[in-house]
């Protein structure tokens, strides 16, 4: 078991880019009935979105951040208001068709059931606008973060272009996606790449039951051309696997309300305390876990962390995962 403490922040900018970000509007449900005519608790409405969540967490921790965001419709505005009360710096570029809003229905135990839109179809001429004022944001940042699904519209190949021409532009460029995205992030290079279980288990095209498999699918990323994989596995915690070795770690919640947000926390505080080895791991799975005991997809300020309670264990050499009997 290690022992916790306190890194501190990075020194420079956060850039994080969201394709397809959403207004967030969370309902908490005493039993969650269908055909029923159910009352609310408490509601909240939030900007919401992967990468949106990763700068507020940052934001809301002192660490500086820029969201870039497209934005349209009156959910779009409303989108962009929240983030301003929020104080969120952010590049929002203009589009056509209206940005999603998902529903989010949280039950005392935990549970979550979400309802999210496709969200509107981005043409490539606006992808293709999201893309330059991506690289014109991303001069002089210490990461670049794309973060959540590809809307209706971009392809895949236009998408691996935009992570190619960060990393050839020298970003240090990190991907919390799915399917064909994550794995175009891997092959151009991603430094680093945060799946979670279903993710990485849809990446590796096959069944995760282990914690062997687990290491073994990361393992596979980085093969690939991913720099570090952390692997978030929900309550079972994270799998971190870099170049020095693999970590695990767990961060147990006496009381979740929602689990909204957590893995962006996780990536969040990761990358605030360096991206890189045990303190790093300790302070996202600090920030993943305080996120769990708050409502909606709130993100946790540092009155929220609790580093006492997590445990973190070291495993093999990485490059001796694969094969493994």
């Amino acid at each position: 078991m290690s022992t916790p403490s306190t890194p501190s922040a990075i020194d420079g900018m956060i850039l994080t880019v969201t394709l397809n970000p959403s207004v967030d509007r969370a309902l908490e449900v005493d039993v969650l009935i269908r055909g029923e005519v159910l009352r609310a608790g408490d509601s909240h409405i939030d900007p919401g979105g992967k990468g949106v969540n990763v700068s507020r967490a940052l934001l809301a921790n002192g660490v500086r951040s820029t969201a870039v965001v497209p934005a349209g419709g009156a959910e779009g505005e409303q989108l962009v208001d929240l983030l301003k009360g929020e104080g969120v710096d952010m590049v929002a570029v203009p589009i056509t068709g209206r940005t999603r809003s998902n529903i989010t229905l949280a039950e005392p135990d935990g549970t979550v059931t979400k309802i999210n839109e496709a969200g509107p179809v981005l043409s490539m001429a606006e992808f293709a606008q999201v893309s330059d004022a991506v690289l014109s944001a991303a001069r002089g940042c210490d990461w670049v973060v794309i973060c959540g699904s590809l809307p209706p519209g971009p392809s895949v190949p236009a998408f691996a272009e935009l992570c190619e021409r960060l990393v050839a532009a020298g970003a240090r460029l990190a991907v919390d996606s799915s399917g064909p995205a994550l794995l175009a992030g891997v092959r151009a290079g991603a430094a680093l790449v945060k799946p979670n279980r279903e993710e990485l288990a849809e990446a590796a095209g096959a069944e995760l039951t282990t914690l062997g498999d687990v290491l073994d699918a990361c393992a596979r990323l980085r093969a690939a051309g991913a720099g570090t994989v952390l692997a978030s596995l929900g309550a079972d915690g994270a799998v971190l696997v870099e170049e020095s070795g693999v970590l695990t770690g767990t961060s147990p919640v006496s009381v979740p309300r929602s689990t909204v947000g957590a893995g962006d926390a996780l990536l969040a505080g990761f990358l605030a305390a360096g991206a890189c080895g045990e303190a790093a791991l300790i302070e996202g799975l600090a920030w993943g876990a305080a996120a769990v005991s708050l409502p909606g997809s709130r993100m946790p300020r540092p009155e929220d962390l609790d580093r006492t309670t997590i445990r973190i264990d070291h495993h093999p050499d990485p490059s001796r995962l694969l094969g493994r009997d």
